[in-house]
Order: structure tokens, then sequence, then C-alpha cells
């Protein structure tokens, strides 16, 4: 099984590549539903998609959007939360229409019920169609930590330590509040008809490597893309450094 690598020459043309990818799926499939990650890697790339949109507008009323994952225990407006950062750089940029924009809620009695929901709201729309998918410093996507089983479905996962850390600081959340994050599995994501894995930055490097060309381990869990018959891994030259030339 071979996997496209493509590496940009700067931070600039890997972010241009990436929303263009997002671009061509929405041209391509007109009820596209496609998935998102936050953070810093695709920031750039959302921003990009919304200008282009801007100065190109092209039908998007049939396409749906949602994010691999949602932090759980924290009002939805928290600016960090998954549900308002896609909503302000994406959703209502490009005028997606809220019911074709499917995400978990932040807070529930019942995450088990709503990780069920969200599934299958996106199986009634015919499963997704594309990913673009983070990779994080260790080796976790959506918000699947090392040793998340391969066979893992859409569940409550606990954060990254640091991570939890920060929205803890940005929140003032009390400490006996539990917080978690609502990730759809890694059965689920690698259920999706194409992956699109994305990485920017020398700190991505090392990880990077040991996810492509390392082991298929649950220790990294970006390493099951490996095995996926549709994926492209996309870099910027930092991002690719340990890769390039192989």
């Amino acid at each position: 099984m071979t996997m496209k690598i493509t590496i940009a020459k700067d931070e600039h043309s890997f972010d241009i590549e990436a929303a263009w990818r997002i671009i061509a799926q929405m041209l391509e499939k007109k009820n596209a539903v496609i998935g998102l990650s936050t953070g810093q890697t695709t920031i750039n790339m959302h921003g990009i998609v919304a200008a282009i949109y801007k100065q190109y507008s092209f039908d998007v009323s049939r396409i749906t959007l949602f994010n691999v994952d949602e932090l759980t225990n924290l009002p939805r407006e928290y600016a960090g939360s998954c549900y308002t950062i896609i909503l302000n750089q994406l959703v209502r940029p490009l005028g997606i229409p809220d019911e074709n924009f499917i995400m978990p809620p932040t807070l529930s009695d019942n995450f088990e019920a709503e990780a069920k929901l969200f599934e299958r709201r996106l199986a009634e729309r015919g499963g997704a169609d594309l990913q673009m998918l983070g990779i994080g410093a260790n080796g976790h996507i959506g918000i699947n930590q090392p040793g998340t089983p391969f066979e893992s479905e859409t569940w409550v996962s606990p954060m990254d330590p640091d991570f939890e850390a920060r929205v803890r600081r940005e929140t003032q959340v009390p400490p006996e509040t539990v917080l978690g994050g609502l990730t759809r599995g890694i059965k689920n994501i690698m259920h999706t008809r194409k992956l699109i894995l994305v990485a920017k930055g020398t700190h991505k490097a090392d990880i990077v490597r040991q996810a492509i060309l390392g082991p298929v381990t649950t220790d990294i869990p970006a390493s099951v893309v490996q095995l996926h018959p549709n994926c492209e891994i996309l870099l910027d030259a930092a991002a690719g450094s340990k890769i390039a030339g192989i």
C-alpha cells in the first residue's frame, strides 16, 4: 500500500495546498461530508478556504462539516471549543447551514449517547468523504491518545495533560470538573473515504517520521494511517525534514 506524501516548500505553500484539498472535495461532491481538525496547523488553511470562497463563491448549500473531536464539560461558547473555532473559521464565512454543521455538545449527562448520535448523524449523510487529520506531538489523532485500541469507536478520551492544563487556565474551570474530549474513534476515522494527515513545523518532524516510517502501533495512534487505502500525508518543509528524499 503506497501513501502519497506531499512536502510543500514552506508553511504558506502548505496552507494553500491544504486549503485547496478542502475546496476540491467541496467542488467534486456537492453534498460532501468533510471532517476538520482544530489547532495551529489548520488556522491558516481555514482562513484561505474562507478567502477563496469570498472571492469566488461556489455552492456549499449541501456540504456538511464536522470536527473530528470536541471538548467536554466546558461551555460551548468557550473560544477554544471546537464548535466555536470551526463556526468562526469556516461555517459562518462560507454560510454553511446550521443543520449541516454536525457537532456533539460540550455539556451532557450522557456522552455515550451523544457519541452514538454524532456517528448516526454522519452515517445518515453517507459517512465522511474527507478527514483533515492533525497529529499531536505524541502521535495522537483526534483525541485518541497513545494506547488507544485501533478498534476504538467514538468515545470520550482524556485530554493530553499539557493541553488540559492550558484549558483549565483559560476557563478557570473548577478542579473537580473532569475534562476530556469526545473524539471519533480510530475505527471511525479509518472508515473515512479519504484521509489527509497534515502537519507543519520542526517540532512535528520526529513524530511524523515515526508515524509514517515506523511500525504501526497503538503507541503512536497516527501510525494506523499507513493501513488506510486512500491517505495523503501533507507537510510543510519543516515537518517533512526527516522524511524528505525517502
